[in-house]
């Protein structure tokens, strides 16, 4: 895996600073502007357009929270790919009344019901939102010891996150 915060000169991080972000975007994409390497050679010109394409990667990723809380759990070994995490029982079990609800209303639809599970799920969302920007924004400054309990602390919210973005895949698609 390419290390974005290589590329970017930056710290590994959960909260890298926008502005120092967007700052190593521009200068990549004007220095691997492949409109400068034209009358180069096509290696030189295949390599820059790949140091090009990683550059938007980055940026992308950076820019959006959820994937880079993805790709940096990744970076730092805490979880694979494909990897099958098992989410905490008490969760599982507040996801069943939602599961259920969900389930009854593929048989029988009810738009007041349904807008019931939409507000249930967005304030379950929300709570794992704040929890999860508490523990990525302080991460930073947790010592040593700390880090790998912050770490796992993470992962587990991200796959709660992980399992709520399908819950709303399939509120989307009932409409």
């Amino acid at each position: 895996m390419k290390n974005f915060f290589e590329l970017y000169d930056l710290p590994v991080s959960f909260s890298p600073d926008p502005a120092i972000v967007k700052k190593q975007y521009y200068a990549l994409s004007k220095k691997y502007h492949p409109d400068f390497y034209a009358n180069q050679s096509a290696e030189i010109q295949e390599e820059v357009l790949q140091l090009s394409t990683e550059n938007t990667k980055a940026y992308q990723t950076f820019s959006d929270k959820k994937r880079l809380i993805e790709y940096v759990l990744q970076l730092l070994g805490a979880i694979k790919e494909e990897e099958h995490y098992n989410l905490p029982q008490d969760f599982l079990i507040e996801m069943m009344e939602i599961n259920e609800k969900l389930m009854d209303l593929q048989f029988d639809p009810n738009v007041e019901e349904l807008q019931k599970v939409k507000s249930l799920i967005s304030k379950f969302e929300a709570g794992l939102n704040d929890e999860l920007n508490l523990h990525t924004n302080d991460f930073d400054v947790v010592d040593e010891d700390h880090k790998q309990v912050k770490l796992s602390k993470i992962k587990d919210l991200y796959y709660r996150s992980k399992y709520l973005a399908r819950l709303n895949e399939t509120l989307t698609k009932m409409g």
